[in-house]
């Protein structure tokens, strides 16, 4: 860690103003990352179930729009969210507008919609691998096609998606790098204005990768730490 050592003696780059827009920054990107991911979550539960239907006018329009998120850059999604919304008539007179102003509510308008068609489809797969004999057993208990879902199918849909779905967690951490490019401060926007300022351009960015990459470790030690504890019935046990 001599180059990170080295990175911080830097005095003319790490002042008490600078280490404070690296602080906003990272406080920016963990509050859209998390908002995101959180509101996409909620909104792929019932997605992934109507995904898995088998009525085609539940399904299709679903099918449609993880394909268009899934299938488009989140960078394009951005821009026609945040430069488009003034293009709606009459947007500015609602009280939509203080927000919709601000880059931060398109952005996250922008990343909710991405890692909910991401998540729908993961854990679509998940809940399409859902084992017939746990199902039939629920049905021979008398349960409801809307209690053994509650049940049966969605935690286990959720300890089988959890690999993919902490995956999803880092792309969407990483991928929150683009946020600046509508003037958002998040951490990359931290290390432009650093940049700019000193023009330091080494330094600067790569304190903030230094940063995404602590976590980033956090993110998969939680995960990891959550999938030993949600899996542990299916370690051999000793003895």
């Amino acid at each position: 860690m001599e180059w990170f050592n080295a990175l911080l003696a830097d005095n003319r780059i790490f002042t008490p103003n600078t280490i404070a827009f690296y602080w906003e920054g990272l406080v920016t990107t963990t509050q859209l990352v998390f908002l995101s991911l959180l509101v996409g979550l909620v909104l792929a539960v019932p997605l992934a179930i109507g995904r898995s239907s088998r009525h085609r006018w539940i399904s299709l329009p679903i099918y449609v729009y993880t394909y268009v998120f899934r299938g488009t850059p989140l960078l394009i999604q951005l821009y026609i969210i945040y430069y488009g919304v003034v293009f709606f008539d009459g947007i500015q007179e609602t009280f939509l507008w203080p927000m919709l102003r601000e880059a931060f509510y398109p952005a996250l308008i922008a990343f909710t919609l991405n890692t909910a068609a991401y998540t729908t489809e993961i854990f679509r797969g998940a809940i399409k691998a859902t084992s017939r004999g746990e199902i039939e057993a629920a049905r021979a208990y008398g349960m409801s096609p809307g209690l053994t879902m509650r049940r049966i199918i969605l935690p286990s849909a959720f300890r089988r998606a959890l690999p993919a779905y902490g995956n999803e967690v880092i792309f969407m951490l990483h991928a929150s790098a683009i946020a600046s490019v509508v003037t958002l401060m998040d951490l990359t926007g931290a290390a432009r204005f650093v940049y700019a300022r000193f023009y330091a351009p080494f330094e600067a960015f790569l304190f903030a990768a230094a940063i995404y990459l602590c976590l980033t470790f956090a993110i998969l030690f939680f995960f990891r730490w959550l999938e030993k504890r949600l899996l542990a019935h299916l370690r051999p046990q000793s003895g």
